[in-house]
């Protein structure tokens, strides 16, 4: 269930809610336009982490819908042992806009980095970012980061270092591209991130080819490494066609 409303031409609300397992608040914040290319957001919304997490689950191209690096990066799914699923979102405070008549879109802010329908668990907040260059109508190129501290909720498999209820560094940055051209949409990135001293990493590559109007070929090349010291990854390939 969604609602938006409107206070002002410049002051807007939004919920989001999931009636899912019981049902659960997924977002719940207010927007704010200051001036044009500067508008500001508080509550819970989604944090403009990767090109992937933000985007809705009915425009994936993939029926797991995110890829690997996405789900475990973001905190999208529940693969993430030491954050648990946060569905990409958390509570907090953002600055965003697009400027230069669209030639660049960005996104900065703080939140408390323990995920969604949760106190924070400890005084530490991370700093978000996010910028989005769009050169031409068919190619955008940015970046997005995550920077600060969480607090274990459960034991990982791949950092045996971290206990449940330590505080632990969780720094996250990610660089990608997209290309909509009427023949092909091309989605690409790369994610690293680290918790306490291990590093992990993700890419994947996920292309459209539009042979007619409403029939697809889909693509995706998906790989993950949640500890690059003990090589822990997975690749997945995977093809398909849709039809809308």
């Amino acid at each position: 269930f969604m609602a938006e409303g409107k206070i002002t031409d410049n002051w807007s609300l939004f919920f989001m809610y999931n009636f899912k397992g019981g049902g659960s608040l997924l977002e719940m914040y207010t927007d704010y336009h200051i001036v044009p290319g500067l508008s500001a957001r508080l509550g819970q919304f989604k944090v403009p982490y990767t090109i992937e997490s933000p985007l809705s689950p009915t425009v994936v191209e993939l029926i797991d819908c995110y890829s690997q690096a996405t789900n475990y990066l973001a905190a999208v799914g529940n693969h993430d042992p030491l954050l648990g699923s946060t569905t990409g979102r958390d509570l907090g405070f953002m600055l965003y806009g697009n400027l230069f008549k669209d030639y660049l879109t960005y996104n900065v802010g703080i939140i408390n980095g323990q995920g969604i329908n949760t106190k924070d668990k400890n005084s530490n907040k991370d700093f978000i970012g996010s910028v989005m260059i769009n050169p031409t109508k068919w190619l955008s190129v940015g970046s997005s980061f995550i920077k600060g501290k969480a607090n274990a909720i459960a034991l990982p498999d791949v950092n045996p270092d971290i206990k449940i209820g330590d505080n632990y560094t969780r720094d996250r940055w990610a660089v990608g591209a997209v290309v909509e051209t009427k023949p092909m949409s091309l989605r690409t990135e790369y994610l690293g991130g680290k918790d306490g001293k291990v590093k992990s990493e993700g890419y994947y590559a996920t292309a459209s080819f539009h042979v007619c109007p409403k029939f697809d070929i889909v693509a995706s090349y998906d790989y993950l490494n949640k500890n690059k010291d003990l090589s822990e990854k997975q690749t997945n390939y995977v093809a398909g066609v849709q039809y809308w």
